[in-house]
């Protein structure tokens, strides 16, 4: 049997299907653009790409044929939880063994992002799951905030003095393979998976500054500053952004500092910190 990845053209779907193929498994990859699935996965004969769409049911039959099990992710244009419940159903009418969601860290305690009530709907229907709840992602940095570093040696980030224990969407990867080949081992689990340490955005910037080998600060933008920013001038999705500010929001709460060593009694492994990945990533910002 195989395991279904949704997302597997995303931050952490491509390492989920990395690492399930290190461990020996099986892999449905699912994504909506099946020519970029075909480009990245195609003459592997252990992976068997799909397209899929959480809101097209004429593509979940496909994506569950000869599926166990499933590591799921909510994608960012999904507004409400309840834009997942069909697939929920058509995955409990599968059998499945187990699904690995990607949740968020904290969100057991916090019902305002809808990962809360994803998690709700999931132990409702009676589907064994394992819920992996991760700290903010190291890749934000590489990613969605890499512009500024880049092109003005600035993190403009509006999460004021708070820490956040990031942790490598590689190792998020390694974490749910390893959960979704022992199934039985991890059926109506939770994991709060984060990073080695807890940092400051201004030790953020000093761990690039020495890695760039330039001066990299942390600007400390005011909520409004940081939504006009990403709005007007990135010109990006409104609701994506308040959702973000939302976070930062929590961040600033506390919500994003505790340090866990879930990740090493899962896999025996150490985290990467968040120095070996900018080394790693150089290229990113350069």
């Amino acid at each position: 049997m195989r395991i279904l990845v949704t997302g597997a053209m995303g931050n952490v779907g491509r390492f989920v299907v990395e690492s399930l193929l290190e461990l020996g498994e099986k892999v449905v990859a699912a994504s909506p653009n099946i020519e970029k699935l075909n480009k990245a996965y195609g003459g592997n004969e252990n992976i068997r790409t799909v397209q899929f769409d959480f809101m097209e049911k004429k593509t979940y039959e496909a994506a569950l044929e000869g599926v166990d099990r499933i590591f799921l992710m909510r994608p960012p244009h999904l507004g409400k939880p309840e834009d997942l419940l069909p697939f929920l159903h058509a995955m409990k009418k599968a059998n499945i063994k187990l699904v690995a969601f990607l949740s968020l860290m904290g969100v057991e305690n916090n019902p305002i992002p809808p990962h809360h009530k994803i998690e709700k709907l999931i132990q409702q229907l009676g589907i064994q799951y394992s819920f992996i709840r991760p700290g903010f992602f190291m890749q934000n940095l590489s990613g969605i905030h890499a512009l500024e570093i880049k092109e003005k040696s600035q993190i403009f980030v509006p999460a004021g003095k708070s820490k956040t224990s990031f942790i490598d969407a590689k190792d998020i990867g390694f974490a749910a393979a390893t959960i979704l080949s022992s199934p039985e081992k991890h059926k109506n689990t939770a994991h709060t998976i984060t990073g080695p340490e807890s940092l400051d955005y201004y030790q953020v910037a000093a761990i690039l500054s020495e890695v760039l080998r330039k001066k990299i600060t942390y600007t400390k933008p005011s909520f409004l500053k940081y939504r006009h920013a990403y709005i007007n001038r990135r010109g990006m999705d409104k609701s994506y952004v308040n959702v973000t500010v939302l976070l930062y929001f929590m961040t600033r709460m506390g919500t994003a500092e505790k340090v866990t060593h879930e990740f090493e009694k899962l896999t025996g492994r150490k985290q990467r910190s968040f120095r070996e990945f900018a080394l790693e990533n150089i290229k990113t910002w350069q």
